[in-house]
């Protein structure tokens, strides 16, 4: 039987994490140069457990700025919606991410939105969540998710774990 996607998937990110973020330079422009900084993330469930919140430090070198994601688990439809809140453009969401888990904890998300006025579909892939050292990717298509450019990495160590 397929895996369900559950209100427990995200489960393991509560708690406190020191990030290493690997980003390009330029994103859809062939660019191979990666740069890469540091973070902190801090995440707490909402909801009653079927949602939950998290507060990004990003040190990027060009100077600090603070991010949130949310995230919100649909039981009918067993999928995640997760929305980006930036403080350098304190008000504008990103479109929703929406998408699930499988059985070995890897999660898909996708939604379509633009970048530099051109179309695109962004994916998100969370690995390691059955482990101590999750990993998350961002990744662009301009061809409608037939190819991907992945532009954004963070790996997660956590500093600790939630109460509860």
């Amino acid at each position: 039987m397929p895996h369900v996607s559950t209100a427990q998937d995200f489960d393991f990110f509560h708690g406190q994490w020191q990030v290493q973020h690997r980003r390009l330079r330029e994103r859809l422009a062939g660019c191979v140069d990666w740069e890469t900084f540091s973070g902190a993330c801090e995440v707490r469930p909402l909801l009653g457990g079927a949602g939950n919140v998290d507060d990004n430090l990003l040190h990027l070198p060009a100077g600090s700025y603070r991010a949130a994601t949310l995230r919100s688990f649909n039981a009918e439809t067993a999928q995640w919606a997760i929305w980006w809140l930036d403080q350098r453009q304190p008000h504008r969401l990103d479109p929703p991410m929406l998408g699930s888990f499988d059985a070995e904890g890897v999660g898909l998300f996708y939604a379509d939105d633009q970048f530099n006025g051109q179309p695109i579909r962004v994916r998100f892939r969370w690995t390691g969540t059955q482990g101590d050292a999750p990993g998350w990717e961002q990744a662009f298509s301009t061809d409608g998710g037939q190819s991907w450019e992945v532009n954004w990495v963070m790996r997660f160590e956590r500093t600790e774990r939630a109460a509860g």
